[in-house]
C-alpha cells in the first residue's frame, strides 16, 4: 500500500497559490478599505477574528458561488486560498460568518461598497459619466403561497365592520347601552358586567355558555379580526401584496417560470448601476415595475459618492414624463428609449391613421383632424398625480361630431358618442427629444453598451455566481447580500479587465461584419 503521510509542510502558504490567482487582487483592494465603521460595532478592542478578514473571506466566497454560512466554513477547512485569507487564525464557526453578515455587516456594507468604487475612480476604472440602469427580478427566501392581497383584506375588512356595526345595534339595544357605542367601550362593559356577577368562562362539549359570555367571546374575536386586518394594511402600504414569511417581500411576475402559467412570487426589484462593466449602484424596491425607482435610485447613487452622472442610459421600462422632467432638472442627458420607439418604426404603425400619434394636428388653431375631415378640439385639462406625487396635466380633445362617420368602427371604440383623446405637450416634446437623442452616433452606442453591460452583469449574477433566490429575509438582510455580491462581482471583474487587457476601456466599440 502506497504510504499517504506527508513529510514536509509548506510554512508559508502564499508559495502555493498562483500569482494571478484573483485572492491576490482581493486582498490588494481590501487591505487599502478603512474599516472604522466596522470595527466601531463592536464594544470590546479584542475580538477572536478580525471583522476585516470575516469581510475578505466572505467576498471571496461570494467571488466563487459559495452563500452559505455552512458552506463557507467548510471552504475555509479545505481551500488554501481561505487559509491564506485566514492568516493561521482558527477557522470560524459558521454562525460566526452569520451573525456577521446579519447583524455587523448590514450597517456598514454599502460605504465598503462605496469606498470599493472611489477606488475604481482612482485607478481610471470610473469617471462618472455614464450610467447603464436596468433592474432584474429575484426570488425572495419565502414560501410562494403565503400571500396577502390589499384588496382582499380592504373587502374583508369592509364586510367586518358592517358586521360588528349590526352586533353593535343589538348588543347595545339588549344591555340598554348607548347609540353610538364603539367595539372597545362594548367590550369594556361586557367584561366589567362579567367581573361583577361572577360568571366563570366554561369550554368544551357539554358545558353550556352564559349569553354574556357569547356575546363578549363574539365582540373580542371581531376586535382580534380587525386588528390582523389593519395590521394587514399597514405592511402593505402603498404594495399591492405580500408575503407572510418575508413581509418586506412583494409578489411579482418572475422570468424563471418553471410551471408556465404566469405563477407569482415573492420577490425584490433590483436596481443597479453599471459604468465600465462595473457595478456603481445598487437598490432593492418592493415595485414590480421600473418606472418609480429610477428617480430615488439616482438619487441614492449621489447621496453615497457625491457625484452626479451625465448620461443616464435606460430602456424604455424608465421612460416616464417624471423621469424625463427630473433628469431635465438635473441637467443630466436621459438616453431612454421611449415606450413606443420599437413599434413605431413598424409600417403598420405608420400606416394606421387611426392612431391619435399620426392624427394632423394644427398648432396655431390648437385640434387635431380625424380621417373624416372632422376637428377635435379642445376641451379640458385632466391632472393625475403619479405614485411619487408628480402631477402630469393631459390636454382632452373631443371630436365636433362623430354620428354617421364611415370610420366609426375602426377609429373609436369608446362609450362616449364623440371620438376623445388626451394628450400631453410635455410627454410628445419629451418623447421626440429623446428619440433624436437615442438615434444619433453617440446614442447608438450608448444604447449597445447598455445590453452588453448592465444586462451582462445580471447575466454573470445569475448564471455563472448561480444567484438566483435570496438567501435572507427581510429588505435589509437581502440588501446586504446584494451588496455583497455587488462587491465580490466588481472585483472580479477588476481582475478579468486587467488580465484581457480591457483596463481603462469604458464601452465597447461598434463592430461592422
Amino acid at each position: 500500500m502506497r504510504s499517504r503521510s506527508q513529510l514536509v509542510l509548506p510554512l508559508n502558504l502564499e508559495i502555493k497559490i498562483e500569482k494571478n490567482d484573483p485572492v491576490r487582487k482581493l486582498a490588494e483592494i481590501c487591505d487599502e478599505l478603512d474599516y472604522t465603521k466596522l470595527y466601531s460595532l463592536y464594544l470590546r478592542s479584542w475580538r477572536k477574528i478580525d471583522p476585516a478578514v470575516l469581510f475578505e473571506i466572505l467576498v471571496f466566497a461570494y467571488m466563487n458561488g459559495i452563500y452559505s454560512s455552512r458552506d463557507i466554513e467548510k471552504a475555509c477547512k479545505n481551500d488554501i486560498r481561505f487559509m491564506w485569507l485566514l492568516q493561521d487564525e482558527p477557522v470560524p464557526d459558521h454562525s460566526t460568518f452569520a451573525r456577521f453578515q446579519n447583524e455587523r455587516l448590514a450597517g456598514v456594507i454599502e460605504e465598503l461598497f462605496c469606498q470599493l468604487v472611489e477606488k475604481l475612480c482612482d485607478l481610471g476604472e470610473i469617471s462618472y459619466k455614464n450610467i447603464f440602469i436596468d433592474g432584474t427580478k429575484i426570488e425572495a427566501n419565502a414560501n410562494r403561497y403565503t400571500f396577502v392581497w390589499a384588496k382582499a383584506v380592504e373587502k374583508n375588512l369592509q364586510k367586518l365592520k358592517n358586521k360588528i356595526n349590526q352586533e353593535l345595534a343589538s348588543i347595545c339595544e339588549k344591555y340598554g347601552l348607548a347609540d353610538g357605542s364603539n367595539l372597545e367601550e362594548v367590550i369594556e362593559f361586557l367584561n366589567c358586567s362579567i367581573q361583577l356577577l361572577n360568571i366563570e368562562f366554561v369550554h368544551g362539549r357539554g358545558k353550556h355558555k352564559t349569553q354574556l359570555q357569547r356575546d363578549y367571546e363574539k365582540l373580542y374575536s371581531y376586535l382580534e379580526r380587525l386588528d390582523n386586518y389593519n395590521k394587514s394594511l399597514e405592511i402593505c402600504g402603498k404594495r399591492k401584496s405580500y408575503s407572510k414569511t418575508d413581509t418586506d417581500a412583494t409578489f411579482m411576475r418572475m422570468k424563471e417560470d418553471h410551471m408556465l402559467n404566469g405563477q407569482l412570487k415573492p420577490g425584490y426589484n433590483v436596481q443597479i448601476g453599471v459604468e465600465s462593466e462595473y457595478i456603481v449602484g445598487v437598490g432593492l424596491f418592493p415595485n414590480p415595475t421600473d418606472t418609480t425607482t429610477l428617480i430615488p435610485f439616482l438619487e441614492r447613487i449621489r447621496k453615497n459618492t457625491g457625484k452626479k452622472y451625465e448620461n443616464i442610459i435606460a430602456d424604455a421600462g424608465y421612460a416616464s414624463e417624471e423621469n424625463y422632467t427630473y433628469l431635465e432638472s438635473e441637467e443630466q442627458n436621459a438616453y431612454i428609449k421611449p415606450a413606443d420607439y420599437e413599434i413605431s418604426k413598424k409600417r403598420k404603425y405608420k400606416n394606421d391613421i387611426y392612431r391619435k400619434e399620426n392624427l394632423f394636428y394644427d398648432e396655431t388653431g390648437d385640434y387635431f383632424v380625424c380621417p373624416n375631415g372632422k376637428k377635435l378640439i379642445f376641451a379640458y385639462d385632466s391632472k393625475r398625480k403619479s405614485q411619487n406625487g408628480y402631477e402630469t396635466t393631459r390636454r382632452n380633445y373631443i371630436c365636433e361630431d362623430c354620428s354617421g362617420c364611415p370610420h366609426r368602427e375602426k377609429c373609436y371604440k369608446g362609450k362616449y358618442e364623440n371620438r376623445k383623446i388626451a394628450f400631453s405637450p410635455t410627454m410628445a416634446r419629451q418623447k421626440k427629444e429623446a428619440t433624436q437623442r437615442i438615434t444619433t452616433d453617440e446614442g447608438i452606442i450608448l444604447r449597445m453598451n447598455r445590453s452588453i453591460q448592465v444586462e451582462g452583469a445580471f447575466g454573470v449574477i445569475k448564471q455563472d455566481f448561480a444567484f438566483r433566490r435570496f438567501l435572507t429575509r427581510g429588505k435589509t438582510k437581502t440588501e446586504t447580500q446584494f451588496f455583497l455580491l455587488a462587491f465580490a462581482f466588481n472585483i472580479q471583474k477588476l481582475w478579468n479587465r486587467t488580465k484581457s487587457d480591457r483596463f481603462h476601456k469604458p464601452l465597447f466599440e461598434k463592430k461592422i461584419a
